[in-house]
């Protein structure tokens, strides 16, 4: 890759200012990217974590980044829960453009990280999330009116188009557990970490097969 982590982020950031590219989008992308590449400094071994091959990360490179090389590993074996978010990902895209179809893959590959979504994704807070999924995947956004948490949001979702009830609560409002779906998801952004010389907590490396519903 050009850079790892958070210098990554700068020279991808600076690549999508000088073609003129959308910069929330800029942003977006390239925290993704960082935090894959900041990942993959700290275990090798688990693949690329932005869940794009070599020529997805090309045409990813031509919308945003002016076409700046991203050389990286190809994702490792998908689970089949991270093949069924990317569909519900795809099938509720706003206008279903190129950038979408990426950015449904990516989403789908940092829902498996065990932390607080917009953290794995390298975003600054949760509303970042928030206006992401508003701006491209606008059903998705109007559908947790609610505010649910997006990880319970989501597998929420693959639990109902697979005919499983996720929990046995009529209404969310009977539930005992209802901080867990709907509480605060303060933290530490974690690209932000990085760029401190901190490196990643071992709870936020991503684990084997992990499926955290955080």
């Amino acid at each position: 890759m050009m850079a790892q982590g958070p210098a990554l982020y700068a020279a991808l950031v600076a690549a999508g200012q000088a073609a003129g590219a959308d910069p929330f989008d800029c942003h977006v992308a390239a925290a993704i990217l960082a935090m894959a590449a900041g990942e993959e400094a700290g275990a090798p071994a688990e693949g690329c974590g932005s869940g794009l091959d070599a020529g997805e990360r090309a045409e990813l490179s031509a919308l945003l980044f002016g076409g700046a090389a991203l050389a990286g590993p190809d994702p490792c074996a998908m689970p089949q829960q991270e093949q069924t978010l990317r569909d519900i990902l795809w099938m509720n895209a706003g206008s279903g453009s190129r950038l979408q179809r990426l950015l449904a893959r990516m989403i789908a590959r940092r829902a498996l990280r065990p932390n607080h979504l917009w953290q794995d994704l390298g975003l600054a807070h949760r509303g970042e999330l928030s206006a992401l999924m508003q701006r491209h995947f606008p059903r998705l956004a109007a559908r947790n009116a609610a505010d649910m948490k997006w990880k319970k949001f989501f597998y929420r979702m693959m639990c109902n188009d697979a005919g499983f009830a996720l929990c046995a609560a009529p209404v969310c409002s009977e539930c005992d557990d209802f901080d867990a779906c709907f509480g605060g998801e303060e933290g530490e952004a974690l690209l932000a970490r990085l760029a401190n010389g901190r490196g990643l907590p071992p709870a936020a490396l991503p684990a084997p097969s992990n499926g955290a519903h955080a």
